[in-house]
């Protein structure tokens, strides 16, 4: 009976041991299965990208103030993130590739410093100059004729590991393509 007892110990022992120890190291992420039954609808997570066109004027005070239209419904814990087209530039094939800048953004001019800048909320966007000099001295290629991209994330959807700062990683986290995109000009 001694060594009944003696053997169920043992193994009692053994078994609390194998139990306990330092966590691994976390596994490799699998790949998605096959879509199971369908079960209930989820949150249908809509993001909305449009392209504005305006020129910053003293008539305007120097901004370009755009309302969401009805078409696209914006909540106030929504994020509206607003680009700037910088640049455009030709790649390897000749076709020209739209270089676009997160704002805000600061250029040193030699008057002195301007600063392209916007603030939103779930009604409108407004997108507006600041600068430490007379705006007026500024030539029309600063003011004339610029084009902001628009791009509205749903505060459903996952930004935490999205790289805003890339309008391309953005509109590929939406869904959208450039053809989808609404051109608006604002007059």
């Amino acid at each position: 009976m001694r060594k009944l007892n003696l053997f169920i110990g043992a193994l009692a022992t053994l078994f609390f041991i194998s139990c306990e120890g330092p966590q691994g190291p976390a596994g490799f992420d699998g790949f998605d299965g096959v879509d199971g039954l369908d079960g209930a609808d989820g949150v249908n997570i809509l993001g909305q990208v449009m392209d504005i066109e305006g020129t910053f004027t003293l008539d305007n005070d120097y901004s370009i103030f755009y309302e969401f239209p009805q078409t696209i419904e914006v909540f106030e814990t929504d994020v509206v993130l607003v680009y700037m087209l910088w640049d455009v530039t030709e790649d390897s094939n000749g076709e020209s590739v739209d270089i676009w800048r997160l704002m805000p953004q600061t250029r040193i001019l030699d008057q002195g410093l301007l600063q392209y800048n916007f603030d939103y909320t779930f009604l409108d966007v407004n997108i507006f100059l600041e600068s430490d000099f007379d705006l007026s001295t500024l030539p029309a290629g600063d003011t004339d004729n610029q084009v902001f991209r628009i791009a509205v994330l749903p505060a459903e959807s996952s930004t935490g590991k999205l790289d805003t700062s890339n309008i391309n990683s953005v509109m590929a986290h939406l869904g959208i393509t450039e053809d989808s995109i609404q051109k608006v000009t604002i007059e």
